[in-house]
């Protein structure tokens, strides 16, 4: 993807209004900015200056099962646009945990004792749910650390009710649970609105806007024209789509601590399995490697680690060194290409996207 526009943020860190790739390359040349970049986005820090004018930008968020998007958008420009994969194993994960803690409850070993109740007086969520929104509101939070966010407007998703259980529909759906939880952390950042798929499908119908059936598509129609129409929705200033351009984002699994494998090794013994450092370096993390370039550090075995590839998650090699790799930033996700091209997501009369 390449950006159109780059965000800014002061001296002490305040994300400030974005500027063109040009305006930037002038202010780094004159020594008044540095050059700065976050897990697959690059902006500028200003050495100078601290404030300045701000317009309000809105960030529009298309939920999903299994892709969603969000667009960072102002009445005058679209300056990002991000489809991500959901968070889908935590569910299968927990119930394997919960078949091994029963497990263990029959044999002969240490275990730990009671404790008193962490989640007293705190919103408990399913760690499944958690992990879904979670997610969600990390993205946000990131992005408005680097753009002056003032509102967010989510597609609200409406839960599966059970007739006469008025209960279930408010208190116990997991879905329900979730969102509730998600507006209120997302009420940290800035204003919260939300628009029901009926309302999001009328204001595309209205902007000539098709939307693709196919949901694991990369083409900006699948989800991003929805969460672009969110966000035009509250600053307004366009009535056709003037960024395609795309930012893929993969949240990475991690392999918790667990006592042991579930099935026994050579002699008898199950290995130790999970963890989240691999020789001291932190899973995820992202460095540069004189041979395989830019990378993710995956798991390690024997006094090596194993590299993996940005793009499509693949193990590289098994026999990396820590000391020769050069570590840029810690991460939880992976940036990736587009997988096919993309079209036109208008009826007529819309150029190419900027990929």
């Amino acid at each position: 993807m390449s950006q159109k526009f780059v965000p800014v943020v002061g001296r002490t860190g305040k994300p400030l209004m974005p500027t063109t790739h040009k305006r930037a390359n002038k202010l780094i040349a004159k020594g008044r900015a540095v050059r700065r970049f976050d897990r697959g986005l690059f902006y500028i820090q200003l050495l100078d200056r601290e404030d300045g004018y701000i317009q309000p930008i809105a960030v529009g968020i298309d939920p999903g099962s299994k892709k969603e998007a969000y667009t960072v958008k102002s009445a005058s420009h679209t300056y990002l646009n991000i489809q991500a994969d959901a968070v889908t194993w935590v569910k299968e994960a927990e119930e394997t945990s919960t078949m091994m803690r029963r497990g263990r409850r029959y044999r002969k070993t240490r275990y730990r004792k009671c404790r008193q109740n962490r989640h007293q007086g705190k919103t408990r969520l399913p760690p499944s749910t958690r992990a879904r929104w979670g997610w969600k509101l990390r993205l946000c939070t990131w992005l408005a650390r680097y753009y002056p966010v003032q509102a967010i407007v989510v597609e609200d998703i409406a839960a599966v009710t059970k007739q006469g259980k008025r209960q279930w529909n408010k208190r116990f759906s997991p879905l329900e649970v979730g969102k509730h939880w998600f507006y209120q952390e997302l009420r940290k950042l800035g204003e919260v609105w939300t628009k029901s798929g009926f309302d999001t499908y009328t204001m595309r119908g209205e902007l000539g806007l098709i939307k693709s059936k196919n949901k694991m598509s990369d083409k900006f129609e699948a989800h991003c024209v929805d969460s672009w129409i969110l966000a035009n929705w509250f600053v307004g200033g366009h009535v056709e789509v003037d960024n395609t351009a795309m930012l893929y984002l993969v949240r990475l699994r991690f392999h918790r601590r667990q006592l042991h494998a579930l099935q026994y090794a050579k002699g008898g013994e199950r290995r130790p399995y999970g963890g989240t450092l691999s020789m001291g370096i932190k899973r995820g993390a992202w460095v540069k490697h004189p041979k395989y370039g830019l990378c993710y550090v995956g798991g390690s075995s024997k006094g090596r680690m194993s590299l993996h590839d940005m793009d499509s998650g693949k193990r590289l090699c098994q026999n990396a060194q820590p000391e020769d790799c050069t570590i840029l930033i810690t991460a939880s996700w992976r940036i990736r290409k587009e997988h096919g091209a993309s079209s036109p997501s208008r009826k007529a009369g819309v150029a190419a996207p900027i990929i």
